[in-house]
């Protein structure tokens, strides 16, 4: 076996692990998250999501697929990515500090009873923590989606889904696992086929 594939074996091998791990610790978080989003839509509420990087494509991910569909034909449910308006972010990041670019947005769209989600691999995401501090003072219900260790993100916010794992590109892939596994229990919801 070349090199090459004993380090892709590795990868996959590492996947595989942290997959069957999150199996075991995270299902209850993940289930209670999909519920509190659907008791939200139910009540007239919204997603809001973010992060940066990595996490910012998974916010919008996110975001996609429950605007637009997961598998089933729906109404397009209220999912907003806090990382998409570049106007913002930037004019925010400019005239204040760009440890507010979540917190701003926060402040001015989310109503008691929203669901808001920081992404964040290390729970350290200085912006991503503010965003949360100001989602739980508005009334939201707030969710951390990070890696093992949650840091400061885990703390401050009511909820957090912790991935078993400290390797940032193998917390992602759960991160993406684990939106699709919401998307899958709120899409169904919304058909009409009860969850």
């Amino acid at each position: 076996m070349s090199d090459t594939s004993t380090t892709l074996g590795a990868i996959f091998d590492e996947h595989l692990d942290v997959a069957r791990a999150s199996r075991e610790t995270v299902l209850a978080d993940v289930a209670t998250l999909a519920a509190q989003l659907i008791e939200a839509y139910r009540s007239g509420g919204r997603l809001l999501v973010f992060g940066n990087g990595g996490s910012a494509a998974d916010a919008q991910h996110f975001a996609g697929e429950l605007t637009g569909h997961y598998e089933r034909d729906r109404r397009p449910l209220p999912a907003l990515a806090l990382t998409t308006d570049t106007s913002v972010l930037t004019a925010t990041a400019n005239d204040y500090a760009y440890r507010e670019v979540f917190a701003r947005q926060v402040e001015a769209h989310v109503r008691a009873g929203d669901v808001v989600v920081g992404i964040s691999t290390s729970g350290a995401a200085d912006n991503v923590v503010a965003g949360i501090e100001t989602a739980r003072a508005a009334g939201a219900r707030t969710w951390a989606l990070t890696g093992a260790g949650g840091g400061r993100l885990a703390e401050v916010a009511e909820n957090a889904v912790r991935v078993p794992a400290e390797a940032t590109a193998r917390i992602q892939e759960m991160h993406i696992t684990i939106i699709h596994a919401v998307s899958e229990l709120v899409d169904a919801w919304a058909a009409g086929e009860g969850v």
